[in-house]
């Protein structure tokens, strides 16, 4: 039989079609682990967003692939060799990601392709139980999609041939052209759709895009595993200053070297002398503060009791329903997603994978043993278990993987573990042991969705008097968010009468990442956005501590990027260079953010707003309006993290986040000690004279 055009592109499009299925098929799951948060989407869901959300996700993926097709024809000049080369990738990526997705809930990211080229002997090890099964099947159907090629090729006149033509001259420059013009359409595509404002970006949003970088599988599964995947290739962390230089960031390690300097002197204890507990509280906040909303009782009278007598206040939120692990990142390294490029929204998924060196606050306690993490979820979500390891920690427990949390109980009805669990775990880890270290602490109580969990709720709120009245499933959602909050501040006013009983010096910071995404009438209000990005937080120490009972100043207000600072002025501790400036910089800004907006499951930042200053009065500040001196600290700002997420790490040669230690200042006040002896010895200088040398020797 001869094959007329129109049938090639009607297989075309068809086998296209089959290599986007199994694509699919790999990051799709009879039942979604985290389905509570992220909505089960299978292939057919994945295809009627075109008509049912107006999503057309599905032909963008089939375009990308398509390009790849068209690669392959004009290279092998054969249909019946390009089509399965095809679908075999296909076939076997697919597997690949089922694999990773069973295991690890987790879809295959461009950082995994340097584990399977350093590591490739390891892999047989991550093969889930029935793999062999999985591996079975694939290769029976890429045995019969190989058989049906061959036997179509022989059937089909043409052999399948693209290019066919008299001329060979014009042939060869049919191909060429054919494989160069894809390649290059590709190439640029994927190397640009993580890019905000860039074209590839532009149409992959026209076409109903929506990235979900919290969840990687639930991002494949939303809109297409090529495109999830191509768009965390090439993120644009950050603009590169204009100044940025070896020469400039040494001076810069030397200034703040001196700030620190200038701040010890005045500091009488160390960090790593006592144990540090980072709690971030999964959606804590007082709902009493939410414009427009009355609540019978008070959620939190323990917590705001605790508020009044330590360091405390609240702190600006870039999320809004969403956000957690930004939040996150920003506590532990110090560094504000404000200086960060739009297309850049999750540093957890995109940047710190592929980074060797992030300083993070966890290291100031040195050997990795002194670390450990705990939050009772899926450890594979924002790629935390692969982050941590980065970050230096020696333990995550979490419901998955090597190490799994002690305690999982829930409470009422609700799906997740109670944050009672999640502390008495890490109370049994830090109780054994008599070492100092640095405790994460990241629950999940509070997680949306809010469905009525707690029997014999007695919390009711409603609309203050003038204002819109609530919708029931609003007020529903409301209410049972409030029992979760009273629960979390009952959980924690526990948790801390047990460190009370510690017998060493521990010191607590505790936050809540963002507002739940549930105050639809507060949120109609444009008005309330600052409030809405407003939780609680405090820094609290225990009386084995000297820092008990401190309740610093100008606390009133702050965001994440300054806790560890913030933490290390609260227990009167020495700091590095960096905190140093942390420090300086939170003198003149209380708090900065990026602006964001709430989006249907989740968050992203608005690339076209301003960022968002607040002062000590938790007055947003106008960036025009600043001194030169806040304009070079925030300038100073760029220079340090765009060295530590994308440039050379001069910072790190300078040893500029290196906190001090009581051992090494011992030993520096030593060295000195010894060279004045030296001196004195030697008549006033520090080393014997050397014999004066003529100009003839």
């Amino acid at each position: 039989m001869t094959l007329p055009a129109w049938a090639y592109v009607l297989l075309f499009i068809l086998f296209d079609a089959l290599a986007v299925a199994m694509l699919q098929w790999g990051v799709t799951l009879s039942s979604s682990r985290v389905a509570l948060s992220n909505p089960l989407i299978g292939f057919w869901g994945f295809v009627s967003a075109m008509w049912t959300s107006q999503r057309f996700v599905f032909v963008l993926n089939l375009l990308a692939i398509g390009l790849v097709y068209l690669i392959v024809l004009f290279l092998t000049n054969r249909f019946w060799v390009a089509t399965p080369v095809l679908l075999v990738a296909a076939a076997l990526i697919s597997v690949i990601e089922h694999f990773k997705v069973v295991s690890r809930y987790e879809a295959v990211l461009p950082s995994d392709l340097d584990f399977l080229h350093a590591d490739a002997g390891n892999i047989m090890t991550f093969l889930p139980a029935g793999s062999t099964w999985v591996i079975v099947a694939a290769l029976i159907a890429i045995a019969i999609m190989i058989l049906a090629s061959v036997l179509l090729g022989r059937a089909d006149r043409r052999r399948g041939r693209v290019v066919a033509t008299g001329n060979r001259r014009l042939g060869a420059s049919i191909r060429f052209a054919g494989v160069l013009v894809p390649a290059l359409v590709l190439s640029l595509f994927m190397s640009a759709v993580g890019t905000y404002g860039s074209w590839a970006n532009s149409f992959s949003r026209w076409m109903g895009d929506l990235p979900s970088m919290w969840d990687s599988v639930y991002d494949s599964q939303r809109n297409g595993t090529f495109i999830s995947f191509s768009r965390q290739l090439n993120p644009k962390v950050m603009d590169r200053p204009s100044d940025y230089s070896q020469a400039t960031m040494e001076t810069l390690a030397r200034r703040y070297a001196k700030e620190a300097q200038a701040i010890n002197a005045k500091r009488s204890t160390y960090m790593d002398e006592s144990t540090v507990v980072y709690i971030l509280s999964e959606s804590f906040s007082d709902p009493t503060r939410v414009p427009g909303l009355h609540v019978n009782m008070d959620p939190m009278p323990n917590i705001r009791a605790l508020k009044r007598n330590t360091t405390s206040g609240l702190m600006l939120s870039a999320g809004y329903g969403g956000g957690t692990a930004n939040m996150e990142f920003m506590a532990l390294t110090g560094l504000s997603m404000a200086n960060f490029d739009p297309s850049l929204t999750s540093p957890y998924q995109q940047v710190v994978p592929d980074l060797k060196w992030v300083p993070t606050v966890n290291q100031i306690w040195g050997a990795p043993k002194n670390s450990q993490a705990f939050h009772p979820y899926e450890p594979s979500m924002y790629s935390r278990a692969q982050n941590y390891k980065t970050f230096g920690f020696s333990h995550f427990y979490s419901l998955a993987g090597r190490d799994v949390i002690a305690h999982q109980d829930h409470i009422g009805s609700s799906p997740y573990v109670s944050d009672k669990s999640a502390y008495d775990s890490a109370l049994e880890k830090m109780g054994s042991s008599r070492a100092r270290q640095f405790v994460e602490i990241i629950t999940m109580q509070n997680h949306m969705p809010y469905n009525d969990w707690y029997v014999g709720n007695p919390y009711q709120v409603s609309a203050d008097d003038g204002s819109q009245p609530l919708g029931d499933d609003e007020a529903s959602s409301i209410r049972t968010y409030a029992k979760g909050v009273n629960l979390t501040d009952q959980a924690t006013r526990g948790f801390l009468d047990s460190i009370e009983r510690i017998g060493k010096p521990v010191t607590v910071v505790f936050y809540g990442d963002h507002l739940p995404g549930i105050y639809t009438t507060a949120g109609a209000d444009q008005n309330n956005s600052l409030a809405l990005h407003l939780t609680d937080y405090f820094i609290w120490s225990n009386k084995a501590s000297a820092a008990r009972d401190t309740n610093l100043e100008g606390s009133a207000y702050t965001s994440p990027n300054f806790f560890t600072a913030q933490t290390a002025e609260h227990m009167d501790a020495k700091v590095s260079p960096y905190l140093a400036f942390l420090t300086r910089l939170r003198g003149k800004v209380a708090a900065m953010e990026p602006p964001v907006v709430n989006q249907i499951q989740g968050w992203e930042r608005i690339p076209d707003g301003q960022t968002i200053y607040l002062d000590g009065h938790g007055k947003p500040m106008d960036a025009r309006g600043f001194d030169k001196e806040t304009r070079r600290l925030l300038h100073d700002y760029k220079l340090i993290q765009y060295d530590i997420m994308a440039g050379k790490h001069y910072l790190k040669q300078a040893s500029f986040t290196q906190a001090p230690t009581r051992a090494a200042d011992e030993a520096a006040a030593r060295k000195a000690q010894q060279r004045r002896e030296a001196k004195k010895e030697n008549g006033g200088s520090e080393s014997p004279q050397a014999p004066v040398q003529n100009s003839a020797q």
